[in-house]
């Protein structure tokens, strides 16, 4: 966790422009310090994701709600950054909400994150999501390639035979192709 801590605190220390509690955020080692950032009013982005990372991967699930509400933001790093986190928080509503995020075709275009992060937890909502969302992005003219590949690497990943019927029809897709012949192969 400490190579993605410094790499997200030096991406917000940048976005926060050195704004004053900044520092502070950063050293406190107090989660009740953490944890105040996400309830009170007023504060910037950057303060949030950074306590609710710190929190997070401090296994604190105050930060659940925060990290949740990352994982499904335009910025990908942010969504990353909440991946991460929610991946070390082990909290047992990090599935369902990343199937929930991963399957919302109105925010298709930030699903990339939760398709991943449901492919790390290995949880029983992962193959059933990933198989709906890569159902959806097989249809003519799809914009989402990268949620769809997402989908067929994790399904080949998880090597559930489940996946079959959707990773055979990935394969008619010539930017899947490979992929799915892969994933296919691991899921016997």
């Amino acid at each position: 966790m400490d190579q993605e801590l410094r790499a997200l605190t030096e991406r917000l220390r940048k976005e926060s422009g050195g704004a004053d509690p900044f520092g502070p955020l950063t050293a406190t080692g107090d989660p009740e310090v953490l944890a105040a950032v996400l309830t009170a009013p007023g504060q910037p982005l950057w303060a949030r994701e950074l306590a609710a990372f710190r929190l997070g991967g401090a296994g604190d699930r105050r930060a659940f709600e925060s990290l949740v509400l990352l994982l499904n933001h335009r910025d990908p790093a942010r969504c990353a950054s909440a991946a991460t986190a929610l991946a070390r928080l082990a909290d047992p509503r990090t599935a369902r909400a990343a199937a929930a995020l991963a399957t919302n075709e109105l925010r298709v275009a930030y699903a990339l994150h939760p398709v991943r992060l449901l492919v790390a937890l290995r949880a029983p909502e992962s193959v059933p999501a990933l198989i709906t969302a890569l159902e959806r992005r097989l249809t003519p003219g799809d914009p989402y390639r990268a949620v769809a590949l997402a989908c067929v690497e994790g399904l080949g990943e998880l090597a559930d035979p489940r996946a079959r019927p959707v990773l055979r029809a990935a394969r008619a897709r010539p930017a899947l192709t490979g992929a799915a012949q892969r994933a296919l192969e691991l899921t016997r």
